[in-house]
């Protein structure tokens, strides 16, 4: 899920502790120091290219532990290293899947316990998706000086230039500003930022749309019913994205059937598909690929709750 590397030596204390008592070192010695860029570089390549650890680990109380401390770790590399485009995207990605999962998603499940408690818990989610967002506009930044403004400006065409190479970082940034403004739909300054959204998800489309094994045909799912107001069938659409995303997962993912339960069947106030749909997400075998093992545990265990709030998600 968040790759973010960190792995223990025999005598069971995190070996990560050694190189960040040694990396804390070199960021106070001075800017000129070939020691401390050569260290920070290097650091800054492993953060970007840890691979898949975290994403296969089982154990998702672990790495819900784990995080912070390797988000700082990211962002104080990153104060040496501001311009690293890769670990810029990997910050984003880090940002937004911790929010989600240990911010936002704890914060429904308290809801109907304590409102107010909620409200803040998704307040909080929603600073830490924006904080993802900054870092991946940076990002892009570093490819194309001066996209944050010309996309502001002229959403339609500031990402013509993009390539195929800047999908993960139009993805992340897309999908943060995305999640903070459904958690800020009071804020009017937030929410007309939505058609930037819209262009930085609309271009990673149309240059990768099997990234990350259907990841954004999962968002527009959601996107698609958000937005219905727009005109045009967007159940219709959402279910499209949906099969697509099936499709390039070879329906090892559970989260198209989540997403589609959570949106489509819910508005349709059909609780027939909404049951059978999780039903599908239940089905998949979080071990057939490692690289999403916690992705669909944490994807099944949301199945469950939903399964079990289903008396008050329909009302007939």
């Amino acid at each position: 899920m968040i790759s973010i590397e960190t792995t223990f030596a025999q005598n069971d204390q995190p070996r990560y502790l050694v190189p960040m008592i040694v990396l804390t070192a070199i960021l106070f010695l001075g800017p000129g120091c070939s020691i401390k860029a050569y260290t920070t570089r290097a650091m800054a390549e492993a953060l970007s290219e840890s691979g898949t650890v975290y994403a296969s680990d089982e154990d998702i109380e672990l790495i819900g532990e784990a995080t912070p401390f390797a988000l700082k770790t990211m962002e104080m590399v990153l104060a040496d290293q501001p311009e690293h485009h890769r670990l810029l995207v990997a910050t984003a990605r880090a940002f937004t899947q911790y929010a989600y999962l240990y911010v936002e998603w704890p914060a429904d499940q308290l809801e109907d316990r304590d409102v107010a408690a909620a409200y803040q818990q998704r307040s909080r989610a929603r600073r830490l998706y924006l904080r993802a967002r900054d870092y991946g506009l940076r990002a892009l930044e570093t490819v194309f000086p001066g996209v944050s403004s010309r996309l502001r400006r002229d959403p339609e065409t500031a990402l013509s230039d993009a390539t195929p190479a800047e999908v993960p970082a139009l993805y992340w940034t897309g999908v943060s500003w995305g999640a903070a403004i459904a958690l800020g739909k009071d804020d009017p300054h937030l929410l007309a930022d939505l058609p930037l959204v819209e262009a930085l998800i609309k271009r990673a489309l149309e240059l990768d749309e099997s990234f990350d094994r259907g990841s954004i045909h999962v968002f527009l799912i959601r996107y698609e019913i958000s937005r219905q107001l727009m005109g045009g069938d967007a159940i219709a659409r959402a279910r499209k994205h949906c099969e697509r995303a099936v499709e390039i997962s070879d329906g090892k993912r559970s989260a198209p059937y989540v997403a589609l339960a959570e949106s489509v069947s819910v508005t349709t106030q059909d609780r027939s598909e909404f049951e059978a749909t999780l039903g599908q997400a239940l089905d998949v075998d979080p071990q057939s690929v490692p690289e999403l093992k916690l992705e669909n545990l944490v994807m099944q265990a949301r199945a469950h709750w939903l399964l079990q709030r289903a008396d008050y998600l329909f009302s007939r």
